[in-house]
């Protein structure tokens, strides 16, 4: 196993790494919508979504793998009353290439934000 980091994410804040590649599997953790410069996100669930992407893109770049690779994503959401919006955005994000993917409503998310999205990838 190895665990995966990159400054172009944000950093993990508890007891958990950014991603854990183990065999040809990535494993990236629940990433929040934070600019990982400013770690602030906007209120915007479009914005929210795209960022939460870019950051596990980041991450799946870093492993060496690219977006194609992603198999799998999870998307949690504070309110599925804006679902729509959310998933144009994940449509555009991944365009052609549709992973597999659940997607729930949570009560709360941490910093307060309207979205966290994990994914799994897999080196072919």
């Amino acid at each position: 196993m190895k665990a995966i980091e990159t400054d172009k994410a944000p950093k993990a804040v508890g007891a958990y790494s950014q991603a854990i590649e183990a065999n040809q599997f990535l494993f990236v953790s629940g990433q929040l919508p934070l600019d990982p410069l400013t770690m602030q996100a906007s209120t915007d669930i479009k914005i929210q979504t795209r960022q939460a992407l870019d950051n596990i893109l980041a991450i799946v770049h870093a492993s060496g793998l690219k977006k194609h690779d992603i198999v799998r994503c999870g998307v949690f959401m504070t309110d599925l009353s804006q679902f729509a919006e959310m998933n144009a955005v994940y449509a555009e994000f991944f365009g052609n290439h549709k992973p597999a993917r659940a997607a729930v409503q949570v009560s709360r998310l941490p910093k307060d934000v309207m979205i966290e999205i994990d994914a799994i990838a897999v080196r072919s």
